[in-house]
Parts: structure tokens; C-alpha cells; sequence
């Protein structure tokens, strides 16, 4: 029987000590000025410091668009990318987390004035690619600069959307530990426990196949092991580059598989009460797959098996092996600190059906968990999180 698998990655992918020098060859090969998108926190910390210093030294000239609100809604996104198509750009930089990749991936196919932020919305195999991306994350979680997708929120619906086309799949990633050196550890522990959601769910995707669960399972493995030291040590560099490569690895899951419901009844919480989004995930991620185990204990043992079966741990039963996985995801969220309750962010019992319609809402994701969500299924998991 013949199987189709598609697997989409960026074309060049640079890691490690000194992957920022890649930046002078890189803007070197593009004709024009390059235009970075990044955001006032990122400049404030100096991380736009050695990038811009690498663009002098190659002669390229750039200009910065610094302005970029943390969750944007389409119009936001719209506006700075109105402002990005007055540049000219032959070379886009991105430096930045999710909200920041995902406007810059946005402006690589909005460079044109044949369609719109909210056309894509409607429509997404309208985007074209009009000018070649770099991504630099400053957070190891997103995954951002692996995929196809830009999530922006929709302000009348009060929901976070995915708009997915392969023209948004980055030309040049560069992932380099120093960018994420001096993350303060609220934003490395949610955006980290992000990228743990993306590695899981796309194992435990109904679309889960070899490829995809080649590059989750080295995720699920690079993270576990090193996401709660990357996150308490500044000085903890091999882990900090190993959760870049985490995050890349979980992203490129995400274009070969798909995540499940843990994202799906996030977006609401997103969209409406601008939880972050690593937080939202962290306050689903244990609830869910304790929902999903029914459904999923086959692949929580072959999860446990490839990273703890091999490191001298005791033989164990599937459902212990199962256990094992949940009870590890629960522990990290717990050491990470990361809120736990949704009414820190104001949301109460009065809110549950809007949550519960909102999260349902979102098909695209909820046909990939293994377990059959329902309304019903959605309220007990909004409630557990209350």
C-alpha cells in the first residue's frame, strides 16, 4: 500500500556557537536593504545589538520595525506590515518570539497589494512568497521558525486562528544560545513548556506518522532532559542551545503532524483573555493527556521506551510506562511555576460556555486527537483548570 508523508523544513538551518556570524553571508546573497521585525523588549535587552552589527559589516543597509504588540490581532499585523511594504525590503530578519516570526512570516507573502492579512484569513493558498525570510528566535518554544503557520487573533471572534501556507516556511534559521541566554525564566518556562505541548501532541496526533514522530520524539527527549535547567541556570548554555533545537525539532513536528487538543482549547484563552499562549498550554497540557490516556497509552509507552527504557529505569507495564510520561509533564510544569488557574487571569464559571463553544470551534485541531473531544469533555476540562 502506498503512504504519502510531507515533511517541509526551512532550507538552511544554522545552530550553535557563533550561528549569528551566518547573518553577514546571508544578507550578503539578497539584493535590496533588509528590513528586521522585532519588538521594544527585544531591543531593550540589547539582542538587536549583534545583528545590526553584522548587517554594517556586510554593507547592508536596514531598517528595524520595532513596534510589534505581543499578541497581535490581524488588523495590528496588518498595520505593521502596511509599514513594512513602504521599505522595499529584499531580505526580511526576524528577532524575536512567535508573535514576532509569525507578523514577519505574514509580510514575506504580503509584500503585494493583491490581498490582505484578513484575505488569508479567508483564504490562505493565496499567499505567495515575495521576499526571503531569516528567523532568529529569542525564545525556545514557539517553533515559529519552523512552520508554514502565522497565528493571529481575530478580536470579533475572540479567537486565535492559524492561517498556514508553505510560502511562510523560513529560507535561513539561525539557532543560538545566546540569544536566549538572559531570558527572564517566567517567558523560558511557558514559551519551553510550548514547544513540550507541540513535541507530545504531534506523537499523539491522529496524523502522526515516521517522519513527524522522528523529529517529536528527539523534541520530547532534548526537552525533558534539559528544559527545567535551561530554564533555572543563566550560565546553563548546552541547554539552552538544546532547547532552541527542541523547539525547532517540535515546530518541524508541527508541519509533518499536527498538535491536538491542548492547542485547540488554548486559543480561546489566547484570543479573549490574552493568556499567553505557553501558559494556556502549560494549564491544559497534563489535563489533557490525562483525558487522552485511554487513547493514547500505546504511544505514551513507545514515548517512555525511547527516553527513559534505555537510561537504566525499571521495566514497567504500558499503563506504568503511561503514568510514568504524565506524571513527568506534571512535574515540570510544577517546578516551572507557570499558573495554574484561569481565574489569576479573571476568567470564572460565567464564562464556561463561551470558553466551551470557542475551544469546539476549533476543528482543525480537535480532529486530530486521538480521543473524541465533547462539549461536554471541553467544559470538565475548562472546569479543572477553574
Amino acid at each position: 500500500m502506498l503512504t504519502q508523508y510531507t515533511l517541509k523544513m526551512p532550507h538552511v538551518v544554522y545552530s550553535g556557537e557563533g550561528a549569528l556570524d551566518h547573518i553577514k553571508e546571508i544578507a550578503g546573497t539578497c539584493a535590496g536593504k533588509a528590513v528586521v521585525f522585532s519588538d521594544k523588549g527585544i531591543m531593550a535587552a540589547g539582542l538587536l545589538e549583534k545583528p545590526l552589527s553584522l548587517l554594517k559589516e556586510a554593507g547592508v543597509g536596514y531598517s528595524v520595525l520595532d513596534g510589534l504588540p505581543a499578541e497581535p490581532d490581524c488588523d495590528e499585523a496588518q498595520k505593521v506590515i502596511d509599514a513594512f511594504k513602504a521599505e522595499k525590503a529584499g531580505l526580511i530578519i526576524a528577532v524575536g518570539g512567535g508573535s514576532v516570526m509569525d507578523i514577519a512570516k505574514l509580510a514575506s507573502v504580503l509584500a503585494t497589494d493583491a490581498y490582505t492579512v484578513r484575505d488569508l484569513l479567508d483564504d490562505p493558498c493565496l499567499a505567495k512568497k515575495c521576499v526571503p525570510t531569516l528567523m532568529i528566535p529569542t525564545t525556545a518554544g514557539t517553533g515559529s521558525e519552523a512552520t508554514p503557520n502565522s497565528i493571529v487573533a481575530v478580536p470579533e471572534k475572540e479567537l486565535k486562528v492559524g492561517i498556514v501556507n508553505d510560502a511562510m516556511i523560513a529560507d535561513y534559521v539561525i539557532l543560538d544560545g545566546e540569544m536566549i541566554k538572559n531570558l527572564p525564566r517566567k517567558i523560558a518556562a511557558a514559551t519551553g513548556v510550548d514547544a513540550l505541548a507541540h513535541a507530545i501532541e504531534c506523537y499523539t496526533s491522529n496524523k502522526a506518522n515516521p517522519f513527524s514522530d522522528t523529529f517529536a520524539l528527539e523534541a520530547l527527549d532534548l526537552i525533558l532532559t534539559n528544559i527545567e535547567r535551561a530554564c533555572d541556570d543563566p550560565d546553563a548554555l548546552d541547554a539552552k542551545n538544546a532547547m532552541l533545537i527542541a523547539a525547532f525539532y517540535a515546530g518541524a513536528a508541527i508541519t509533518a503532524s499536527g498538535t491536538t487538543a491542548v492547542h485547540a482549547l488554548s486559543y480561546p484563552l489566547g484570543g479573549k483573555y490574552h493568556i499567553p499562549h505557553g501558559v494556556s498550554n502549560a494549564m491544559l497540557l497534563v489535563p489533557v493527556m490525562k483525558f487522552n490516556e485511554p487513547a493514547c497509552r500505546d504511544r505514551f509507552a513507545a514515548a517512555y521506551d525511547r527516553i527513559a527504557g534505555g537510561k537504566g529505569m525499571p521495566q514497567r507495564t504500558p499503563e506504568e510506562k503511561s503514568a510514568w510520561i504524565i506524571r513527568r509533564l506534571d512535574e515540570i510544569v510544577t517546578h516551572l511555576e507557570i499558573p495554574s488557574s484561569l481565574r489569576e487571569y479573571g476568567v470564572g464559571d460565567q464564562d464556561l460556555d463561551a470558553l466551551v463553544e470557542a475551544g469546539m470551534d476549533v476543528k482543525r485541531l480537535l480532529v486530530n486527537n486521538m480521543r473524541e473531544v465533547t462539549p461536554e469533555d471541553a467544559r470538565k476540562l475548562y472546569m479543572e483548570i477553574m
